[in-house]
């Protein structure tokens, strides 16, 4: 079974509370790694709390929300296996599965709308990794 985690930093905790209300209303169980509130935190403290639960095991995804999507995808990034990939499209969204076998989705609050959000995260959640050429490739990282 999968094991969804979600966190954010200051600039993402609306959208993440957002996200939250859409995977319960899904039925989908998830961990909120935080933050508990808007207050300025630091988003890889975030970003890395996160990866270390998601590389546990290949059954884990993660979502990160903060003001771009840049910075948690960066931080995440530096983590061995781990496929981070920042989302503004439903394209880019699902090819990051289909092709990246991606196992967090970082989104940026200030530029895709709460809808679009639950749309990407919906696609992310739901396509399945092709799998093929594209796992020699992976292999490679």
């Amino acid at each position: 079974m999968k094991k969804i985690f979600i966190s954010s930093d200051h600039a993402g905790f609306r959208l993440k509370e957002d996200i939250k209300k859409y995977l319960k209303s899904n039925k989908l169980n998830f961990k909120d790694l935080g933050p508990v509130n808007n207050d300025s935190v630091d988003y890889p403290d975030f970003a890395h709390k996160l990866a270390k639960k998601v590389k546990v095991s290949k059954n884990n995804v993660g979502i990160l929300v903060c003001g771009s999507g840049t910075g948690m995808n960066i931080a995440a990034n530096k983590h061995k296996n781990i496929r981070a990939a920042q989302c503004f499209n439903t394209k880019s969204t699902k090819l990051s599965r289909l092709h990246n076998d991606a196992n967090i989705i970082t989104l940026g609050s200030r530029l895709i709308s709460k809808k679009n959000a639950f749309k990407f995260v919906g696609i992310f959640l739901n396509t399945k990794f092709d799998g093929g050429r594209h796992l020699r490739r992976i292999k490679k990282i």
